[in-house]
């Protein structure tokens, strides 16, 4: 189960409201130098919602989610508890999002006015009219969307999809990176971990490093357990290997 948390919607002191032009180059630079100085994919996704309702004209919240193929949807960070009611189907309605299966080929779904002709009575009861939705990630089992909401029809203009996508290309590369540097972090981790281990079995096997890194592994192999969980009881003062 992906990790969920609820950031608030607090302002970017630094960061025009509805950016254009120049003002807009210089607003998006300003919010991925925020995006990259966030150190895991948690802060980054924290990060990104906040700057969404901030830089997309017309947001008033936002979430990021994940969807899966058989239309199941995680909500990963949202700016208000009604964008997690929007996205899981907690609030009025069947919670069903005709817009999502758009965004399996197109990387934008956009929905003007949940009360005129679009049919989504959750999304309405929830005082939400406009949804614009962009995919950050997409393979072949999920998509990775960012979404912006909006209280009024008809929101989110040319201007607002525009600022959007340029802003979830930031935001991805920023989630890429973080993914790395967590990645490289947990790798270094493992591997001081198995090299306290393999230094504990030599001295009490008395035995050199390549033996005791392969008793290691055949015991791993053997008990069915990762290399790393064997090495962190191996290492824990309180547990007899």
């Amino acid at each position: 189960m992906p990790k969920r948390f609820v950031v608030a919607a607090s302002r970017f002191s630094d960061l025009p409201r509805f950016p254009a032009g120049l003002e807009l180059a210089e607003a998006l630079t300003a919010a991925a130098q925020r995006l990259h100085e966030t150190s895991t994919p948690d802060t980054t996704l924290d990060t990104a919602v906040r700057l969404a309702v901030d830089l997309v004209p017309g947001a008033d919240h936002a979430g990021v989610s994940v969807i899966e193929r058989d239309d199941r949807r995680s909500t990963l960070a949202w700016t208000d508890d009604v964008v997690r009611a929007a996205e899981e189907g907690d609030g009025p309605g069947d919670g069903h999002r005709p817009y999502w299966h758009r965004l399996w080929t197109a990387p934008v779904a956009e929905v003007e006015d949940s009360e005129n002709g679009e049919g989504d009575e959750a999304l309405s009861g929830l005082g939400l009219r406009s949804v614009l939705s962009l995919r950050l990630r997409a393979d072949r089992r999920r998509l990775t969307v960012l979404t912006a909401y909006a209280r009024k029809p008809r929101a989110f203009d040319e201007t607002a999809l525009r600022v959007g996508r340029l802003f979830t290309a930031h935001v991805g590369i920023a989630l890429d990176s973080a993914t790395v540097r967590e990645q490289l972090t947990e790798a270094m981790r493992t591997r001081d971990l198995i090299g306290q281990a393999t230094g504990i079995l030599m001295e009490r096997l008395d035995i050199d490093a390549a033996g005791a890194f392969d008793s290691l592994v055949r015991a791993s192999q053997r008990e069915n357990v990762k290399l790393r969980d064997l090495a962190r009881r191996i290492v824990d003062p309180g547990h007899t290997p």
